[in-house]
């Protein structure tokens, strides 16, 4: 009869405990979640920081984003919240890998995200490393892009994790 018993409320007990709600996810697992950044346009290249602090999309030309100008190159910075990148200080690295010769480009802050890029040529030829650095406050994190490579194998739009 004990036997009995004690099975009835161990079945009893497995019932109620796959009747509660699963906890939910507490502040440390957002910490720990893996951030998603937005590409927002097609025709553009994106990467995701080495450290994923920062998204950097480069807006090649003004066909998609009207606000860029004639000969320039945007730059839409976000952080690892998805949000825009505004009073960063960007450095910009672009080398040809074959010769050594640097460009210094130059950029201006426009707002909202968007910095322009002024003396950079990427269909220039032969191969060369664009590094963009992005520092904001204490923060400090770089991608690279590696021309004309970067130019053929563009991402789709969409969200993206690093």
């Amino acid at each position: 009869m004990k036997t009995i018993f004690f099975g009835l409320v161990s079945t009893l007990l497995v019932c109620c405990l796959l009747l509660l709600p699963a906890p939910n996810a507490s502040a440390g697992d957002e910490k720990n979640a893996k951030p998603a950044f937005t590409k927002h346009f097609k025709e553009t290249l994106f990467d995701i920081t080495a450290n994923a602090d920062f998204s950097i999309e480069i807006l090649l030309d003004d066909k998609e984003y009207k606000k860029l100008g004639k000969d320039v190159v945007g730059l839409v910075i976000h952080n690892s919240h998805d949000e825009d990148v505004e009073k960063a200080a960007i450095a910009i690295d672009f080398r040809n890998l074959n010769t050594g010769e640097t460009s210094t480009p130059v950029v201006k802050e426009r707002g909202g995200g968007l910095y322009t890029v002024s003396d950079l040529d990427l269909q220039k030829e032969g191969r060369w490393k664009l590094t963009i650095t992005v520092k904001k406050g204490a923060v400090e994190d770089s991608a690279r892009f590696l021309l004309p490579d970067a130019l053929k194998n563009r991402l789709p739009a969409g969200r993206y994790n690093p």
